[in-house]
């Protein structure tokens, strides 16, 4: 059974920093491309951080220069790391598995649901003073 667990998500003051990691199970890691999809109150899902199981590396504008995407193959685990916080990063974060190694990961509102075939339950992560 694919599973997918979030964990680091909480409060941050602006201009602070944190790790969302996601832990997986369920299927073999090293095979399969993982993202990084957040959802923003009023807006929906979007596509956030992409990593293929080559190590191919993608952000959203929004997250460029203030997040990364990384993965550690021997704990089966993403994670995004994310600094200089502003409130407009607020959202839940969800984990997500592409079904394949690699190919088109971005995506906006219910075509991410149809375009990841495995999520977690979500991180939130709320930016404020």
């Amino acid at each position: 059974q694919v599973q997918l667990v979030e964990s680091g998500g909480g409060l941050v003051q602006p201009g602070g920093s944190l790790t969302l990691s996601c832990e997986t199970s369920g299927f073999d890691f090293g095979r399969y491309a993982m993202a990084w999809v957040r959802e923003v109150p009023g807006k929906g899902l979007e596509w956030t951080a992409y990593l293929s199981a080559s190590g191919r590396i993608d952000h959203a504008d929004f997250v460029k220069a203030r997040g990364i995407i990384s993965r550690d193959s021997t704990k089966n685990s993403v994670y995004l790391h994310m600094n200089r916080l502003e409130p407009d990063a607020t959202a839940v974060y969800y984990c997500a598995k592409l079904p394949g190694s690699d190919g088109r990961y971005y995506c906006f509102g219910e075509d991410c649901r149809r375009l990841y075939d495995a999520w977690g339950q979500g991180a939130q992560v709320t930016v404020s003073s």
